[in-house]
């Protein structure tokens, strides 16, 4: 059956195409499986929870009638403005306004938040660009620039809010710098979420089509129920498809968590216990309470525009597993600076088991992809990545720069694998920071460094050991069989290109200071040269067989040492360094690479002389890549066939002379 949704009914219609339903929600309460929900062009100032489960044959789609002409959003409009000092007005809003949810008085809050002042859930928009909080009226009254936002130029369009405890009222200040807000687009956001399941285990959901817009969303950490502006909240089967998301204040897609009684944000709550032993908590609780490949996971977000969120554009911890996120443009995540952590990036998952990641672009976020802990099966294929750092300027003197703000292409950490990188193009400063094990990176090109390999393990205490353990899964399922501590190495470079592009001084200077940190090296050379020091595998494999010579491991010491690590036919071009055990490599000293992205009518273009000085490489396989050291998992496909890397960033097949980066001839 199909049901019918426009801005312009009147209340009383039946969904049918003569009557429809005025709000998306009416249909959304009684549709069923195979059910069509078609809404019209308009904005739509609701938050619709899907009630009926669809199944895998017979989803619940919602679909806009015209490809992005549907605008769901958490906001408000307010006119209602009166001037109060200067530039800055004032609104008086009774709190019976906001529901059971005030976001002005709701905090942004949760583990691994690391955050200088109070900021709230809400947010002032003047012509769909959000101002600044402020934690005093008096810097709204007299604002300053602040340097850490990448719109810097914006940042004194600032707001205040207050409770009127009398009046039981919320009260706004705001700065609009010269405009008239009863004039001009204003909004405040007043809804926590825009599409998105109240209850779990509401699957197979198609959301098509629409623009999803301004939610009052709460920080997201792995260990809390992990809210976002779209989100499946714990069930299987959700399409995700040809969506703009945008202006979440946290995170715009959640493929995350549900609320674990005992265990939600328990750092925060319960001080008592460090918040990586909460985490190994969740997955152990979420085991006991179903999670597996038939209950939950497979989602699909694919030709979505994610931008402009606070926090990520897509977060997850254990309910994206088996799910395939591709063909999506994910930009501008985190740009406020407003919000800071441990859990921010474009994409940022942890226990992605079995996530492909493919073919999306990632540009100007703090940084591209965080795969955090149980990055076992995951691929990140084909994707083009850039300006994933601090790509302005004036932010290499404000930026924060202890562990967690320098920023990057991809950043891999404390899992076991097997996680395979492939036909990327990564062009940022710091390509991959890597204090993880089990990886494989095959047919890349590399302009920027490869940061933090043997850091990051440790939790930060200076007396006591505090290695982190993370578990370790049944070869593509979720079932738990392990955990163990990263021990490095049990890496594999196969037919990259490594080309050293220019530095910034700024970040020159600021990695200087960083390269004795336990969490980062600061390294900005490009090359494998960080895994200098690493044994080859037959080195490694002579500790075990009888090898008593110089400096051999004793005992049981060579259970814990460095795994070894394995490359062959990378080149390496315009000063790019390769480690002290590299194989089968070229290093070309006489030519200069230029290499250059274009995009062209929505694809991209690589412009590059670099394929004039390739060598001819060996056709790479799962069997070359063997298997990742603690999982004793294979890198094959999530249905365990083998992997030949026989087709290039663009899907065109190598055939005839293979040759090493993204792009075959």
């Amino acid at each position: 059956m199909k049901f019918y949704v426009s801005k312009n009914a009147k209340p009383n219609g039946d969904g049918s195409k003569e009557k429809p339903f005025s709000t998306i929600q009416q249909a959304a309460d009684i549709a069923l499986p195979g059910d069509e929900v078609i809404v019209g062009p308009g904005i739509y100032r609701e938050e619709v929870s899907p009630v009926n489960a669809g199944t895998a044959k017979a989803p619940v789609v919602f679909r806009s009638e015209e490809r992005r002409a549907a605008i769901i959003t958490g906001a408000e409009i307010i006119n209602t403005w009166e001037k109060y000092k200067g530039d800055v007005w004032a609104v008086h809003i009774p709190n019976s306004f906001f529901g059971k949810h005030n976001p002005y008085k709701t905090v942004v809050s949760g583990d691994w938040l690391d955050m200088g002042i109070v900021c709230h859930t809400g947010e002032v928009f003047l012509n769909d660009k959000s101002l600044y909080e402020k934690p005093t009226l008096e810097e709204v009254l007299e604002p300053e620039f602040y340097d850490a936002s990448w719109d810097r130029d914006f940042t004194k369009h600032t707001w205040y809010t207050c409770q009127s405890d009398e009046k039981d009222e919320t009260i706004i200040y705001a700065n609009f710098q010269g405009a008239d807000p009863n004039k001009e687009k204003v909004e405040i956001t007043v809804r926590p979420h825009c599409f998105y399941a109240a209850e779990e285990h509401v699957n197979y959901i198609v959301l098509k089509g629409f623009v999803v817009t301004k939610a009052a969303t709460q920080w997201a950490p792995p260990t809390a129920l992990q809210e976002g502006m779209i989100g499946p909240h714990w069930s299987k089967g959700w399409v995700i498809d040809d969506c703009e998301v945008s202006l979440s204040k946290c995170s715009g897609i959640s493929l995350g968590k549900y609320r674990q009684a005992n265990n939600d944000n328990k750092w925060l709550k319960y001080k008592y216990k460090d918040g990586s032993q909460t985490q190994r908590d969740c997955s152990c609780i979420a085991q006991l309470d179903g999670w597996s490949k038939e209950t939950i996971g497979s989602h699909v977000v694919k030709n979505c525009d994610i931008h402009d969120c606070g926090q990520t554009g897509i977060v997850g911890n254990l309910g994206g597993v088996f799910s395939i996120i591709e063909n999506n443009h994910i930009h501008h995540i985190n740009n406020k600076r407003n919000l800071a952590g441990a859990e921010i990036g474009g994409i940022k998952l942890h226990a992605a088991i079995d996530v492909i990641i493919r073919n999306n672009h990632f540009h100007d976020n703090t940084r591209g992809i965080w795969l955090d802990w149980q990055a076992q099966g995951t691929r990140v294929s084909s994707n083009y990545f850039h300006d994933n750092c601090m790509s302005r300027d004036h932010l290499l003197k404000t930026e924060n720069k202890a562990g967690l703000g320098l920023g990057e292409d991809l950043w891999i950490e404390i899992a076991h694998g097997p996680t395979l990188v492939d036909n990327n193009i990564f062009m940022s400063e710091r390509s991959i920071k890597l204090p993880t094990q089990g990886v494989a990176f095959v047919h890349n090109f590399f302009a920027g460094a490869i940061t933090a390999v043997g850091r990051g393990v440790k939790n930060g205490s200076s007396k006591y050991d505090s290695t982190r353990y993370t578990p370790i899964h049944v070869p593509h399922r979720t079932e738990i069989t392990g955990f163990m501590s990263v021990l490095h190495g049990d890496v594999r470079f196969y037919n990259n290109i490594f080309a050293q592009l220019p530095v910034r001084q700024g970040m020159i200077d600021i990695c200087e200071e960083e390269k004795d940190g336990e969490w980062d090296d600061g390294n900005l050379v490009c090359g494998t040269v960080t895994y200098s020091g690493y044994m080859t595998e037959a080195t490694w494999k002579s500790y075990f067989d009888g090898y008593c010579g110089e400096g051999a491991e004793s005992g049981r010491d060579k259970y814990y040492m460095p795994l070894p690590v394995w490359t062959g036919g990378n080149v390496f071009f315009n000063g790019a360094k390769h480690c002290d055990i590299e194989e089968d490599f070229t290093e070309d000293t006489e030519h200069k690479v230029t290499f250059e992205v274009k995009e062209e009518d929505g694809k991209f273009k690589v412009v590059t002389n670099v394929m004039d000085y390739l060598p001819e490489v060996k056709l790479i396989d799962s069997d070359t890549l063997g298997m990742a050291f603690e999982p004793e998992e294979r890198f094959e496909a999530p249905d365990g066939s083998d992997i030949i890397f026989d087709t290039d960033f663009y899907g065109n097949k190598r055939e005839g002379k293979i040759v090493p980066g993204p792009i075959s001839k």
